[in-house]
Protein backbone atom coordinates (compact mmCIF):
# COMPACT_ATOMS: atom_id res chain seq x y z
CA UNK A 1 0.00 0.00 0.00
CA UNK A 2 1.65 3.29 -0.81
CA UNK A 3 1.20 6.11 1.50
CA UNK A 4 3.35 8.94 1.23
CA UNK A 5 3.86 11.45 -1.90
CA UNK A 6 6.76 14.11 -1.73
CA UNK A 7 5.94 18.18 -2.43
CA UNK A 8 8.21 17.57 -5.82
CA UNK A 9 5.68 14.68 -6.75
CA UNK A 10 2.79 16.20 -5.65
CA UNK A 11 3.74 19.65 -7.18
CA UNK A 12 4.22 17.56 -10.45
CA UNK A 13 0.80 15.72 -9.65
CA UNK A 14 -0.82 19.39 -9.27
CA UNK A 15 -0.23 20.01 -12.94
CA UNK A 16 -1.70 17.06 -14.19
CA UNK A 17 -5.36 17.24 -16.10
CA UNK A 18 -6.86 15.85 -12.95
CA UNK A 19 -4.97 16.88 -10.13
CA UNK A 20 -5.42 15.62 -6.85
CA UNK A 21 -8.16 16.74 -4.20
CA UNK A 22 -5.87 18.27 -1.21
CA UNK A 23 -7.23 17.97 1.98
CA UNK A 24 -5.63 20.54 4.94
CA UNK A 25 -5.95 18.82 8.04
CA UNK A 26 -4.59 21.24 10.88
CA UNK A 27 -5.56 20.00 14.15
CA UNK A 28 -3.93 20.57 17.30
CA UNK A 29 -5.29 18.78 20.99
CA UNK A 30 -6.95 21.56 22.92
CA UNK A 31 -6.75 24.59 20.53
CA UNK A 32 -9.19 25.40 17.97
CA UNK A 33 -7.45 27.59 15.44
CA UNK A 34 -6.52 25.33 12.67
CA UNK A 35 -9.29 27.44 10.22
CA UNK A 36 -7.55 30.41 10.95
CA UNK A 37 -4.02 28.88 10.37
CA UNK A 38 -5.20 27.32 7.22
CA UNK A 39 -6.84 30.50 5.78
CA UNK A 40 -3.54 32.50 6.55
CA UNK A 41 -1.56 30.05 4.05
CA UNK A 42 -2.61 26.57 2.41
CA UNK A 43 -1.45 24.56 -0.58
CA UNK A 44 -2.86 25.69 -3.54
CA UNK A 45 -6.73 24.55 -3.59
CA UNK A 46 -6.83 22.85 0.10
CA UNK A 47 -10.27 22.37 1.19
CA UNK A 48 -10.16 22.92 5.09
CA UNK A 49 -11.37 19.54 6.79
CA UNK A 50 -12.56 19.83 10.29
CA UNK A 51 -11.12 17.07 12.74
CA UNK A 52 -14.33 17.10 15.46
CA UNK A 53 -17.40 17.54 13.54
CA UNK A 54 -16.01 15.92 9.71
CA UNK A 55 -13.76 13.23 10.38
CA UNK A 56 -15.23 12.31 13.79
CA UNK A 57 -18.73 11.67 15.71
CA UNK A 58 -19.69 13.59 19.06
CA UNK A 59 -17.37 12.78 22.12
CA UNK A 60 -19.26 10.70 24.73
CA UNK A 61 -17.07 8.76 27.45
CA UNK A 62 -18.20 5.57 26.08
CA UNK A 63 -16.96 5.86 22.57
CA UNK A 64 -14.43 8.07 23.55
CA UNK A 65 -12.74 11.71 22.28
CA UNK A 66 -13.13 11.40 18.61
CA UNK A 67 -15.05 8.33 17.60
CA UNK A 68 -15.47 7.20 14.01
CA UNK A 69 -17.90 9.24 12.37
CA UNK A 70 -20.93 8.11 10.88
CA UNK A 71 -20.44 6.31 7.56
CA UNK A 72 -23.22 8.87 5.80
CA UNK A 73 -22.54 11.81 7.28
CA UNK A 74 -18.51 11.19 6.26
CA UNK A 75 -19.66 10.57 2.93
CA UNK A 76 -21.80 13.71 2.78
CA UNK A 77 -18.13 15.32 4.21
CA UNK A 78 -16.03 13.81 1.63
CA UNK A 79 -18.61 14.96 -0.81
CA UNK A 80 -18.17 18.44 0.36
CA UNK A 81 -14.65 18.39 -0.39
CA UNK A 82 -15.31 18.26 -3.67
CA UNK A 83 -14.64 14.39 -3.79
CA UNK A 84 -15.47 12.28 -6.82
CA UNK A 85 -14.82 8.83 -7.69
CA UNK A 86 -11.25 8.04 -9.18
CA UNK A 87 -9.85 10.98 -7.54
CA UNK A 88 -6.46 11.33 -5.86
CA UNK A 89 -6.18 12.60 -3.02
CA UNK A 90 -3.78 14.11 -0.70
CA UNK A 91 -4.34 14.98 2.75
CA UNK A 92 -1.60 17.21 5.19
CA UNK A 93 -1.37 19.08 8.15
CA UNK A 94 1.61 21.46 9.77
CA UNK A 95 2.24 18.74 11.82
CA UNK A 96 4.11 16.17 10.07
CA UNK A 97 1.42 14.18 9.34
CA UNK A 98 0.11 13.30 13.28
CA UNK A 99 -3.44 14.78 12.66
CA UNK A 100 -3.38 14.29 8.88
CA UNK A 101 -3.23 10.25 9.26
CA UNK A 102 -6.87 10.40 10.84
CA UNK A 103 -8.07 11.61 6.95
CA UNK A 104 -6.28 9.20 5.32
CA UNK A 105 -7.12 5.85 7.44
CA UNK A 106 -11.23 7.43 7.07
CA UNK A 107 -10.60 7.75 3.11
CA UNK A 108 -8.96 4.58 3.04
CA UNK A 109 -11.58 2.48 5.68
CA UNK A 110 -14.38 4.15 3.32
CA UNK A 111 -13.16 2.49 0.26
CA UNK A 112 -10.37 5.02 -1.62
CA UNK A 113 -7.56 3.23 -2.51
CA UNK A 114 -5.44 6.75 -4.31
CA UNK A 115 -4.88 8.65 -0.49
CA UNK A 116 -1.84 9.95 0.16
CA UNK A 117 -0.27 11.39 3.23
CA UNK A 118 2.39 14.42 2.19
CA UNK A 119 5.71 13.67 3.23
CA UNK A 120 6.45 16.46 5.57
CA UNK A 121 3.72 17.87 5.91
CA UNK A 122 3.14 21.75 4.94
CA UNK A 123 6.71 22.09 6.68
CA UNK A 124 8.06 20.25 3.50
CA UNK A 125 6.30 22.22 0.97
CA UNK A 126 7.48 25.00 2.17
CA UNK A 127 11.08 24.01 2.20
CA UNK A 128 11.19 23.07 -1.25
CA UNK A 129 9.95 26.57 -1.88
CA UNK A 130 6.14 25.84 -3.11
CA UNK A 131 3.67 28.40 -3.61
CA UNK A 132 0.93 28.88 -1.17
CA UNK A 133 -2.30 30.65 -1.14
CA UNK A 134 -4.48 32.09 1.20
CA UNK A 135 -8.20 32.67 2.20
CA UNK A 136 -11.12 29.89 1.86
CA UNK A 137 -11.47 27.54 -1.37
CA UNK A 138 -15.37 26.33 -1.62
CA UNK A 139 -15.14 23.80 -4.36
CA UNK A 140 -18.85 21.85 -6.46
CA UNK A 141 -19.70 19.22 -4.37
CA UNK A 142 -18.80 15.69 -5.65
CA UNK A 143 -20.01 12.87 -6.68
CA UNK A 144 -18.21 10.38 -4.85
CA UNK A 145 -19.70 6.85 -3.71
CA UNK A 146 -18.18 5.82 -0.17
CA UNK A 147 -18.31 2.84 1.85
CA UNK A 148 -16.89 1.33 4.76
CA UNK A 149 -14.92 -0.98 6.52
CA UNK A 150 -12.04 -1.55 4.31
CA UNK A 151 -8.80 -0.91 7.18
CA UNK A 152 -8.77 -3.24 10.40
CA UNK A 153 -10.56 -2.32 13.45
CA UNK A 154 -10.44 -3.87 16.96
CA UNK A 155 -12.94 -2.38 19.36
CA UNK A 156 -12.62 -3.05 23.34
CA UNK A 157 -13.42 -6.38 23.34
CA UNK A 158 -11.00 -7.22 21.48
CA UNK A 159 -7.90 -5.25 22.62
CA UNK A 160 -7.05 -7.54 25.05
CA UNK A 161 -6.35 -10.20 22.69
CA UNK A 162 -4.48 -8.41 20.69
CA UNK A 163 -2.49 -7.57 23.59
CA UNK A 164 -1.99 -11.29 24.49
CA UNK A 165 -1.78 -13.07 21.13
CA UNK A 166 0.04 -9.95 19.23
CA UNK A 167 1.10 -6.05 19.41
CA UNK A 168 -0.52 -3.75 20.66
CA UNK A 169 1.12 0.06 20.64
CA UNK A 170 0.26 2.98 22.66
CA UNK A 171 1.07 6.12 20.15
CA UNK A 172 1.40 8.20 23.31
CA UNK A 173 4.31 10.36 24.39
CA UNK A 174 6.12 8.22 26.88
CA UNK A 175 5.02 10.20 30.06
CA UNK A 176 1.78 9.41 29.66
CA UNK A 177 2.09 5.58 28.89
CA UNK A 178 4.05 5.03 32.19
CA UNK A 179 0.95 7.05 34.21
CA UNK A 180 3.19 9.77 35.19
CA UNK A 181 0.89 12.51 33.55
CA UNK A 182 -2.64 12.47 32.13
CA UNK A 183 -3.68 15.50 30.90
CA UNK A 184 -7.02 14.64 29.27
CA UNK A 185 -8.40 11.41 29.81
CA UNK A 186 -9.90 10.23 33.59
CA UNK A 187 -7.11 8.13 34.15
CA UNK A 188 -3.36 7.67 33.84
CA UNK A 189 -2.09 4.50 32.58
CA UNK A 190 -1.78 2.53 29.59
CA UNK A 191 -4.06 -1.13 28.68
CA UNK A 192 -1.73 -3.92 30.43
CA UNK A 193 -0.15 -5.49 27.61
CA UNK A 194 0.80 -2.96 25.32
CA UNK A 195 4.26 -1.23 24.77
CA UNK A 196 4.66 2.04 23.88
CA UNK A 197 5.77 3.11 20.45
CA UNK A 198 5.48 7.19 20.14
CA UNK A 199 4.14 8.24 16.86
CA UNK A 200 6.63 10.75 17.01
CA UNK A 201 9.25 7.87 16.46
CA UNK A 202 7.68 7.58 13.05
CA UNK A 203 9.43 10.54 11.24
CA UNK A 204 13.15 11.69 10.65
CA UNK A 205 14.43 14.80 12.22
CA UNK A 206 13.23 16.79 8.99
CA UNK A 207 9.46 15.88 9.96
CA UNK A 208 9.49 13.16 6.96
CA UNK A 209 9.02 9.45 7.45
CA UNK A 210 11.86 7.62 8.67
CA UNK A 211 12.24 4.41 5.76
CA UNK A 212 10.24 1.54 4.86
CA UNK A 213 13.34 -0.08 6.56
CA UNK A 214 14.12 1.48 9.37
CA UNK A 215 10.19 1.79 10.45
CA UNK A 216 10.06 -2.22 9.95
CA UNK A 217 13.03 -3.14 12.09
CA UNK A 218 11.60 -0.73 14.85
CA UNK A 219 8.10 -2.21 15.12
CA UNK A 220 9.63 -5.55 14.60
CA UNK A 221 11.37 -4.83 17.92
CA UNK A 222 8.37 -4.44 19.54
CA UNK A 223 7.53 -7.74 18.62
CA UNK A 224 5.27 -6.89 15.51
CA UNK A 225 5.59 -9.68 12.44
CA UNK A 226 2.94 -10.27 9.84
CA UNK A 227 1.41 -13.66 11.44
CA UNK A 228 0.39 -12.09 14.82
CA UNK A 229 -2.21 -9.53 14.98
CA UNK A 230 -1.36 -5.96 15.69
CA UNK A 231 -3.19 -2.68 16.58
CA UNK A 232 -2.72 0.73 17.53
CA UNK A 233 -3.73 2.97 19.99
CA UNK A 234 -3.68 6.47 21.53
CA UNK A 235 -5.39 8.98 23.68
CA UNK A 236 -8.02 9.51 21.40
CA UNK A 237 -7.57 7.52 17.88
CA UNK A 238 -6.39 10.57 16.29
CA UNK A 239 -2.46 9.75 16.34
CA UNK A 240 -2.86 5.89 16.20
CA UNK A 241 -3.97 6.65 12.62
CA UNK A 242 -0.22 7.33 12.14
CA UNK A 243 1.03 4.39 13.23
CA UNK A 244 -0.87 2.77 11.10
CA UNK A 245 0.07 4.67 8.13
CA UNK A 246 3.97 4.13 9.65
CA UNK A 247 3.20 0.10 9.29
CA UNK A 248 1.43 0.50 6.37
CA UNK A 249 4.25 2.18 4.66
CA UNK A 250 7.19 -0.53 6.41
CA UNK A 251 4.99 -3.23 4.48
CA UNK A 252 2.82 -4.59 7.73
CA UNK A 253 -0.86 -4.31 8.43
CA UNK A 254 -2.14 -3.15 11.94
CA UNK A 255 -5.70 -2.41 13.09
CA UNK A 256 -7.27 0.93 14.67
CA UNK A 257 -8.55 1.10 18.11
CA UNK A 258 -10.84 3.97 17.98
CA UNK A 259 -11.69 4.52 21.16
CA UNK A 260 -7.98 4.35 22.57
CA UNK A 261 -7.32 5.46 26.17
CA UNK A 262 -10.34 7.83 26.17
CA UNK A 263 -12.54 5.10 26.08
CA UNK A 264 -10.47 2.44 28.01
CA UNK A 265 -9.99 5.00 30.57
CA UNK A 266 -14.02 6.06 30.96
CA UNK A 267 -14.92 2.59 30.63
CA UNK A 268 -15.64 1.11 34.31
CA UNK A 269 -14.22 -2.10 35.00
CA UNK A 270 -11.24 -1.66 32.55
CA UNK A 271 -7.76 -1.85 34.34
CA UNK A 272 -4.87 0.50 33.75
CA UNK A 273 -1.00 -0.62 33.92
CA UNK A 274 1.69 1.67 35.06
CA UNK A 275 5.15 2.27 34.40
CA UNK A 276 7.36 1.32 31.53
CA UNK A 277 6.75 -2.30 31.87
CA UNK A 278 3.75 -3.40 29.84
CA UNK A 279 1.59 -5.31 32.10
CA UNK A 280 3.14 -4.36 35.53
CA UNK A 281 1.25 -2.81 38.30
CA UNK A 282 -2.16 -2.32 37.54
CA UNK A 283 -4.09 0.53 38.92
CA UNK A 284 -7.77 -0.32 40.50
CA UNK A 285 -9.92 -0.37 37.93
CA UNK A 286 -12.69 2.27 37.50
CA UNK A 287 -16.07 1.47 39.67
CA UNK A 288 -19.33 1.96 38.59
Amino acid sequence: MAVLISAAQLHERLRSPRPPVLLDVRWTLGAADGREKYLRGHLPGAVYVEMDTELSAPAVPAEGRHPLPDPAAFAEAARGWGLNDGDTVVVYDDAAGTSAARAWWLLRHAGEKDVFLLDGGLAAWREAGLPLENGPVSPEPGTAHLSWGHMPVVGLPEVCRVAAEGTLLDARAPERYRGETEPVDPRAGHIPGAVNRPSTDNLAADGTFRSPAELRASFEALGARPDRPVAAYCGSGIFAAHEVAALAHAGMSAALYPGSWSQWSSTPGTPAAVGADPGRAENPPQKG
